[in-house]
């Protein structure tokens, strides 16, 4: 805030709106070019969308299917690109599709075989038919009942958030500017193009004005409002669509492999997947009306997930064995005519130029988030007349990067910067502890959060800088004291704001537990 407001006047070269996975990547790209970049986010980093996926990295089995290939062919290659640039965040998921007809098997095995040919060099293993009892054995918990072998493939699993947050912190390594709970709440026009923006800085209730030499709007499923400050009359670019996930405890899944489950009833893919000594079980595909930044599951998409697990798994999950529930919003490209489901919608991007020079990247998806800013920062270096200078992300080592880690162990998200968090182990010896007897986070990763990660409130440490929340709802509840006191310390806030902020996050997080979700139409 400081770096931003010291220099009233400045223009920047380049302005980005939006700090999820779209404007996060953009701001690498950018500062990496050797750009003057600043990047403003309305709440925290991977706040919505960003923070809500399914935490793979993955090509996209079922846009091969749906003949989709130069979709796929991208997606395969950038998941190679994350796996390379940042193994610490990004590593190699086992995937087995259960079979129950005996022409699937080689049906599947065959349409997996052209993924791997599409990977190429940069693929993560070969996939293979497996007989009955190599899938139990992988997979112990699947239903045996009729089950008659399985195809194992290999796709990437990473931490949505903690890569957000090492973005970030990879932008900011690069001279980059960016800051979170900074709304931008109106557009600055000189004649009919855009030279800057308007600001509110949520946190102490300010106002301030950002120079620019073009803006770009890459705050995905709120791009609309961007637009929409522009010209009053834009149509609308986002369609978005609603996905839930809701999260286990490991004896539902119980290894290291996860299930794909290839067609459901609603003709979407399910995944059941070890995170975190979890499963996450997910998606769904629900059109909803407008974007919210704290989107809500719904009963019958949770019926939905629990009645087709039940199909595959030999322990049925029932309501009451969930841990927790999150809702994200897909950013969709506004679809072409014909298209009616969401689920029908291309995942691929594409980027608008206004007449007033508003650079907007809408659609796309965290697997592509490099190409996708690579092509951003390219365009929107034409808008500005800016000097052309090479992108150089493909092989750019993310913040914390570290080849040779323990994937096993919660810690290894933050890579090279876990030495300093040991470091505070010395400075107060209970800092060590874990903060609750069901998750493994301790206070020195508040601390780190609150003092090097731009943390800002008790949520900001439980839903994205760990994982909380959405591992276990009434845990990080439990939690949210120790946190608000940890933070109030550091960040020198009085009680007043730790109770605010306990009460807050309660409230927020209650949202998450199964005894709390409620019809919805």
């Amino acid at each position: 805030m400081e770096r931003l407001r010291s220099t009233p006047g400045k223009v920047w070269d380049m302005l980005v709106i939006g700090g999820g996975a779209t404007g996060l990547g953009a701001l690498v790209d950018a500062a990496t070019r050797g750009y003057e970049v600043a990047g403003l986010e309305q709440h925290d980093f991977a706040k919505g969308t960003s923070g809500r996926s399914t935490k793979l990295v993955h090509g996209g089995v079922r846009y091969l299917a749906q003949g989709d290939l130069s979709l796929v062919l991208e997606a395969l290659h950038e998941r190679g690109l994350m796996y390379q640039n940042a193994p610490h965040l990004v590593h190699n998921q086992s995937f087995i599709i259960p079979t129950y007809t005996w022409w699937k098997g080689p049906f599947y095995t065959l349409g997996l075989k052209m993924y791997d040919m599409l990977a190429g060099r940069l693929g993560l293993g070969p996939s293979r038919l497996l007989d009955r009892e190599e899938v139990i054995k992988a997979l112990p918990t699947i239903q045996q009942e009729g089950l008659i072998g399985g195809v194992r493939y290999f796709d990437g699993q990473f931490d949505d958030a903690r890569m957000a947050i090492s973005l970030a912190q990879t932008a900011i390594d690069n001279g980059a500017c960016l800051v979170n709970y900074c709304r931008v709440i109106g557009l600055i026009k000189s004649g009919e193009l855009i030279t800057g923006v308007k600001v509110e800085d949520l946190l102490y209730k300010e106002t301030f004005t950002l120079n620019a030499r073009v803006v770009i709007n890459a705050t995905g499923v709120f791009a609309d409002s961007i637009l929409q400050m522009d010209d009053p009359q834009a149509q609308p670019a986002i369609k978005p669509s609603q996905g839930i996930h809701i999260v286990l405890d490991e004896d539902f899944l119980k290894g290291n492999t996860a299930i794909m489950i290839p067609q459901t009833e609603d003709g979407r893919v399910l995944f059941a997947v070890p995170w975190h000594g979890k499963v996450v079980v997910g998606t769904t595909d629900t059109a909803v009306k407008s974007p919210s930044l704290e989107p809500r599951a719904m009963q019958e998409e949770i019926d939905f997930i629990l009645r087709t697990a039940a199909l595959y798994l030999s322990r049925p999950p029932q309501k009451e064995d969930i841990r927790s529930i999150f809702a994200g919003l897909r950013p969709l490209a506004a679809p072409k005519e014909g298209e009616t489901k969401t689920k029908e919608i291309s995942r691929g991007h594409k980027i608008t130029v206004s007449p007033s020079g508003l650079v907007t990247i809408l659609g796309g998806k965290w697997t592509t988030f490099r190409k996708m800013a690579e092509e951003t920062i390219g365009k929107a270096a034409m808008v500005a007349l800016l000097p052309k200078r090479p992108c150089l992300t493909e092989n750019l080592p993310i913040h914390g990067y570290q080849r040779t880690i323990k994937k096993n162990k919660h810690h290894s998200v933050y890579g090279s910067d876990y030495t300093y968090i040991k470091a505070l182990f010395d400075e107060q010896a209970e800092w060590k502890k874990a903060l609750h007897e069901r998750l493994p986070y301790t206070a020195a990763e508040v601390i780190w959060a609150t003092r090097h990660e731009m943390a800002q409130t008790v949520e900001d440490v439980l839903s994205r800088r760990t994982w909380a929340l959405l591992l276990d709802a009434r845990a990080a509840i439990e939690m949210a004291p120790a946190v608000a006191a940890l933070m109030g310390k550091e960040l020198k806030k009085p009680r007043s704001w730790q109770k605010e902020q306990i009460e807050d996050f309660t409230r927020l997080a209650e949202a998450y537990l199964p005894a709390n979700i409620v019809e919805q139409s």
